[in-house]
This record gives structure tokens, C-alpha cells and sequence, in this order.
């Protein structure tokens, strides 16, 4: 729970909530320019400009709805002389904002971490005190609602669509030259990494930085991948999109292998799907994070599979087992070394995976819902390595 406001604070952001996902939470109302969010006094308010007002008012989940363009005005009647020759230069921002505050009766902000440091010297300069909050800035971000749980569903429903498609591509392509054909043309990482793209947007989502990372590119988890896929090679896809009407990002990964997989990477697959399922058994409300993250690193050491310590270039299992999805793709809470009570309602990512160069890499993902007594997996496409 964020603690208490004393009478005499304001909860601030001056952000869009295109990029924030802390102004998009708290006003439910999506502006690509940056605007201002006010707490106070059990309410909420924004202030926007003559561009945003009108949909404001009728979007925006707010107590109250303050006009910049009222405020300048009356900045302007206030310190300027009526007998001026010339047009005066604008207010800034923080300059009008301070009117409001004033107004407000309010003297102490209290600003994420990402408040833009050029208002937070203004604000100082004309008076106020301001306190940066360690993020979550709303720690009640970090359980979603119901409602959330059914949008992060909704968008890796549209997800699993994509990536089922692409898996299907290439399935279908055949094998020439230790190369993947695809409708006569050869298949590419960027190929198909454009296709999912397209893929995903006619179903109303937009994907960036999606990985098809062929062989010992995916060893390095987050190269995007790039040239030819080739036959009896590990490919990681992993596809990650932000929904362009609820906003919530769904996060799925596979490695599937057209043609035969080797020995060493049927053993690789078998282990991290083993290892999600220790995952599974371990993600509950009240257990720790880093807990499970150790009995997921285990049970990869149990199996012989080693974790390289060579920072130059690391191999086995070296990243953490998960992370927290909703409104942002990483966020609270990390299934890694660091301590967190996992909670009822938390959205997660179950991604363990292996990398040892000259085998290739295997990763698999899926979206977990923890509960009292265990887990609930949102993800519902299959695991196939050979294609």
C-alpha cells in the first residue's frame, strides 16, 4: 500500500502515458504529450492542454479536470502589464503548475523516480520541496485486478495466434542447401520476424524488438536475430507486443528446430521444460521469489547442466526465471536472487533456458497467474522442438 499524504502534499507526474505505464494506471487516459497528474486529499486530477480537454473529460478516470489554458491565462494577467508593446514570452510549465499548487495549498511533491529533472529544479526554485519515491510509485500496480488478468490474456491469446503462424511458416518451408525455402524465396529472421509483426498488428497489437535468433545467436538472449534460418538449428521466437487498445503486453517464447535436432539439444529442451515445471510447483502466494529462481537453478545442476561463470561470455543458465508483465513488459515482481512475497493476483513470466554455443539455444516461456495454492498458466500454445 503507498503510504498516507499529509495535508500538505501532492503525488506528481509530469509524463505521457504512451511511455509511462504510472500516468496510464492512474488516469486510465492515453496522451501522447507529456501532461500533469495531481493525488491529493483522497482525489485525483489531471491537468491538460485545450488539445486534450475535451476527451479528457470524457475518458480520463479522474476526480477533477483543470484547464492549462485557464491557468495561463490567468499567469498572464497576473505578470504581465497591460501596457506592454510587446507579445510576452509564454509561461513554462512548472510556472503555471505552481499556480495550481498554490491553489491546492500544497508545498511537498512527491515524484517517481523518472520525474524529468529539468521541473524538478524548477519546481525547487519556486518553492517546493520534492521527494523522489523508490518505484513501484503505486505499489498496488504490482497485483492486478481481475480485469487486468483478462486483458494480459486477451493480447497472449493474439500472441500465441502470431507465433503459431510463424512456427507454421516454417514448418512449411522446405529444406535446400542447409537452407529453410519458403515460397521459393529462402526464410530470413527479418523475414519472419516481419511477418509477426504484420501478423500482430491486423490483430490490433504492435510487436518491437521481437527475437528469431537462429543457432548461437540465441545465445545471447536478447540478439534479435539475423540471416538465414537453417535446418537441424535451434530457433528461439520470442514475441513480446503491447496490445494499441488496452495497452497490457502478453510475453510467450519457443525454440523449435525444422528438421532434427541433435542429441545435446533434445537434452537441453527436455531440461528447461522440466525446470519450468519445477517453476510451476514452486510459484504460490507467500513463497519467495528467489526461492523459486534457486530450486529452477537446481534442478538445471541436477540434470548436469552447468552454469558458466566467464562474464565475457556466459553459458548454461544465467538470466533469471521470470519477471513481472502488465501495463509495462518488465515490471515488479523478478523471480531472480533478489527477495519478494510473491502475492495473489502477481502476472509472471516462466522463462528458464539454456545456452552453450556451438549447440544453440533453448528457451520457453509462458504467463503464470499466482495463486494461494499454486499457479494458473494463461499460456495455452503447445511445445514442439522438431518441426
Amino acid at each position: 500500500m503507498k503510504a498516507r499524504l499529509a495535508n500538505n502534499e501532492v503525488r506528481l507526474i509530469i509524463a505521457d502515458s504512451d511511455t509511462s505505464a504510472d500516468m496510464l494506471y492512474a488516469t486510465q487516459f492515453h496522451a501522447p504529450d507529456p501532461f500533469v497528474y495531481l493525488e491529493f486529499a483522497g482525489e485525483k486530477a489531471i491537468l491538460v492542454s485545450q488539445l486534450e480537454i475535451g476527451r479528457a473529460r470524457r475518458q480520463a478516470e479522474v476526480d477533477r479536470i483543470f484547464s492549462y489554458a485557464e491557468l495561463e491565462a490567468r499567469w498572464l494577467s497576473e505578470h504581465v502589464s497591460r501596457s506592454a508593446a510587446s507579445a510576452p514570452n509564454p509561461p513554462r510549465r512548472c510556472e503555471i503548475l505552481s499556480l495550481l499548487l498554490r491553489d491546492l495549498g500544497v508545498s511537498r511533491l512527491i515524484v517517481p523516480e523518472s520525474f524529468p529533472l529539468g521541473a524538478a529544479h524548477e519546481l525547487e526554485e519556486l518553492g517546493f520541496t520534492i521527494t523522489a519515491q523508490p518505484d513501484p510509485f503505486f505499489p498496488e500496480r504490482v497485483v492486478k485486478r481481475p480485469d487486468e488478468i483478462e486483458k494480459i490474456a486477451a493480447v497472449l491469446r493474439k500472441t500465441e495466434q502470431a507465433m503459431a503462424a510463424a512456427i507454421a511458416r516454417i514448418t512449411a518451408a522446405e529444406i535446400a542447401d542447409a537452407r529453410l525455402i519458403y515460397d521459393g524465396q529462402p526464410l530470413t529472421s527479418e523475414g519472419l520476424r516481419a511477418f509477426i509483426a504484420v501478423r500482430l498488428m491486423e490483430l490490433g497489437c504492435l510487436a518491437r524488438n521481437t527475437i528469431v535468433a537462429v543457432g548461437d545467436q540465441g545465445c545471447d538472449p536478447h540478439h534479435a536475430g539475423d540471416g538465414l534460418l537453417r535446418p537441424d538449428t535451434t530457433i528461439v521466437i520470442d514475441v513480446f507486443p503491447r496490445d494499441l487498445v488496452s495497452h497490457y503486453y502478453a510475453d510467450i517464447s519457443r525454440t523449435v528446430v525444422r528438421g532434427r535436432a541433435s542429441d545435446a539439444v533434445h537434452r537441453m529442451y527436455a531440461a528447461v521444460a522440466a525446470a519450468q515445471e519445477v517453476a510451476y510447483r514452486n510459484i504460490r502466494a507467500g513463497v519467495d521469489a528467489s526461492d523459486v529462481h534457486a530450486a529452477v537453478a537446481q534442478s538445471f545442476l541436477d540434470l548436469g547442466f552447468h552454469n558458466g561463470t566467464d562474464a565475457s561470455s556466459p553459458e548454461g543458465f544465467f538470466h533469471g526465471t521470470g519477471h513481472g508483465l502488465g501495463l509495462e513488459l518488465h515490471e515488479a515482481p523478478r523471480l531472480y536472487r533478489h527477495h519478494h512475497t510473491l502475492q495473489a493476483g502477481e502476472v509472471v513470466t516462466v522463462e528458464p533456458g539454456l545456452y552453450y554455443r556451438g549447440n544453440g539455444a533453448v528457451r520457453l516461456e509462458d504467463l503464470v497467474v499466482v495463486a494461494d495454492g499454486g499457479c494458473r498458466n494463461l499460456t495455452t500454445l503447445p511445445k514442439i522442438l522438431e518441426l
